[in-house]
């Protein structure tokens, strides 16, 4: 018996020395800051219509984007997004704090969009009378005011996950036609999933916007992860976060649902770079 003690007690003990049921501190989002040598610009050569391009240049770096001025977080990480009918090539034009300059630039790889015909819509939501699409316009200004927030918060560099499992059911940027009309693009990713499935944020931020009522959108929850990049979530049954609060990948922050304009439960999933609409597919694929 001595001997079968001594052994596991080893097992134990060596278990422990590789690091068996050890809890391992949270990984930082972004990689180590860069050395005051590192000087250089890396942005990648090519990327999709629909993507978030994250690059990185020196620490202290002045970066244009088109007309935008990027802010670099403390360790060099910069962040933009590609709308889904961008074309190439881009430019990034980086002034160095040493006052040497650099452009990158980056091809913009094109995108077959498919059309999606969706019928049994409730025809006042495809085609809403004059005060329903004022009520429309009004809410959908509150929500744009949203995403124009601005904060040096680098949630966005963190793997995203899904906010819930399940089927896609439409695409992001794909043609639709509601009952025969055509409408705009489809502005983010569609995940077939029960009523009530919990949704959770995929990844860290700030609430900046919740509404269980939108005339479209139903519940409304916009989640901020900072530099301009955001998630959306729509036709929410439930919501389980107010504006201002803090949360962390992975909580749950409302229910699937069928609120608004939508024929069954689903969870609509967008994201922007303030006003550019980007494919959450993509960053879900984005390898770090």
């Amino acid at each position: 018996m001595r001997r079968f003690a001594s052994a596991a007690l080893l097992a134990s003990l060596a278990a422990c020395a590789n690091g068996a049921n050890v809890k391992t501190a949270p990984r930082d989002p972004e990689p180590a800051p860069p050395t005051a040598s590192d000087q250089r610009v890396v942005f990648p050569a090519i990327a999709s219509q629909g993507a978030l391009v994250i690059g990185k240049v020196p620490a202290g770096s002045t970066v244009l984007f088109g007309e935008r001025t990027l802010r670099p977080t403390p360790y060099g990480t910069v962040v933009f997004g590609i709308g889904r009918d961008a074309t190439g090539p881009l430019r990034v034009d980086v002034t160095r704090s040493d006052g040497s300059r650099e452009t990158a630039t980056i091809a913009v790889a094109p995108r077959d969009w498919p059309i999606e015909r969706i019928d049994g819509v409730p025809p006042d939501t495809v085609n809403p009378p004059p005060e329903i699409a004022a009520r429309i316009e009004s809410e959908q200004a509150l929500v744009s005011a949203a995403r124009a927030r601005d904060d040096d918060r680098a949630d966005f560099a963190q793997p995203f996950i899904w906010p819930v499992q399940g089927r896609v059911s439409g695409r992001f940027g794909n043609q639709r036609i509601y009952n025969g009309t055509p409408k705009p693009p489809h502005s983010g990713m569609d995940i077939a999933a029960a009523q009530g499935t919990p949704v959770l944020a995929p990844a860290a931020g700030i609430i900046t916007f919740a509404n269980p009522g939108l005339y479209l959108t139903g519940g409304t929850v916009l989640l901020d992860h900072g530099h301009g990049v955001s998630s959306n979530f729509l036709h929410l049954s439930r919501i389980d976060v107010k504006m201002g609060d803090r949360v962390a990948q992975g909580q749950v922050i409302g229910a699937v649902g069928a609120t608004g304009r939508a024929t069954g439960p689903h969870l609509h999933w967008g994201m922007n770079w303030f006003e550019v609409r980007i494919d959450p597919l993509l960053v879900l694929e984005r390898k770090k």
